[in-house]
């Protein structure tokens, strides 16, 4: 990244008091959400940002595999006041932290109030100590993961350019269009060059949903990322000079330039989930 880039970003997020929240998401599995989520993070992460991943994927959470680590706690121990959430971060080795998922997001909106306020102020805590978190959702929607969809400053959708797959990424953003028109939403399409996926891909939402997304770039089918995989390290540290590497690199890129352009929320992300909870 050149110099100018990464100061472009240090400015934004200098004026910002809590860290930017990234919601990162997709209509089905099995398209490489979590492994983006991770690379993304990592190339963030070296730009002397501090991370965090946030593994919400109920039932799922992959990213301690991802990075070839065992932990002791997750969320769910969070949630039933066990740990606090400082507690539950994990640092890896690679310069960013995560908080490991668990089915415990499943009893969020069942937490009484002495809880929901140790959780929230936890949070809080949290995301005044990170430039950025990244929340990897599970896939689809349930009632909970649209809460804190809909609270982040902003969306990734992340789709592969099977029919199902993007037929199910329409779906969640027409879900998310349908609670909060606004929303800042970005698109990338996973094990594919043909960006004119995409570009369809946007001009059905403008077209049928009447709301708008920024395409962050394409991945390209890559053997190395499967490596890296079984090895459990992010492929953009075992293999930085390979082609997902490489859009990885071009993704953020994108994503700085088109920072300029978005308009972040007013609020920050605590007030607006405890707005959606309480409905």
């Amino acid at each position: 990244m050149s110099y100018d880039q990464a100061e472009k970003l240090r400015r934004k997020l200098s004026s910002d008091r809590f860290a930017k929240t990234i919601a990162v998401c997709s209509g089905k599995g099995g398209v490489g959400k979590s492994n983006f989520t991770l690379n993304f993070s990592m190339k963030l992460a070296q730009e002397n940002h501090r991370v965090l991943i946030f593994d919400l994927d109920v039932g799922m959470g992959n990213i301690d595999l991802l990075l070839g680590m065992q932990t002791d706690y997750s969320i769910a121990d969070v949630l039933n006041n066990r740990i606090s959430m400082r507690e539950a971060i994990v640092k890896s080795p690679y310069g960013l932290d995560y908080i490991p998922g668990g089915s415990g997001l499943l009893e969020f909106l069942e937490l009484d109030n002495h809880k929901a306020a140790i959780f929230y102020q936890g949070l809080e805590n949290v995301l005044r100590e990170y430039d950025y978190v990244l929340f990897d959702m599970g896939a689809g929607m349930t009632e909970t993961a649209l809460f804190f969809i809909l609270a982040a400053d902003e969306c990734f959708v992340v789709t592969t350019a099977e029919p199902t797959a993007i037929t199910d990424a329409y779906g969640m953003v027409k879900h998310i269009l349908a609670n909060q028109a606004d929303m800042p939403i970005h698109t990338i399409l996973n094990r594919s060059r043909n960006n004119a996926i995409l570009d369809n891909f946007h001009t059905v939402i403008d077209s049928f949903l009447h709301g708008k997304a920024q395409g962050l770039g394409c991945i390209p089918e890559d053997g190395n990322v499967m490596k890296a995989v079984m090895h459990q390290k992010p492929y953009t540290v075992l293999y930085p000079k390979t082609k997902a590497s490489k859009a990885i690199d071009d993704i953020l890129k994108n994503y700085i330039n088109q920072a300029d352009s978005s308009v972040r929320k007013s609020g920050s992300f605590i007030e607006r989930i405890k707005h959606f909870v309480k409905g």
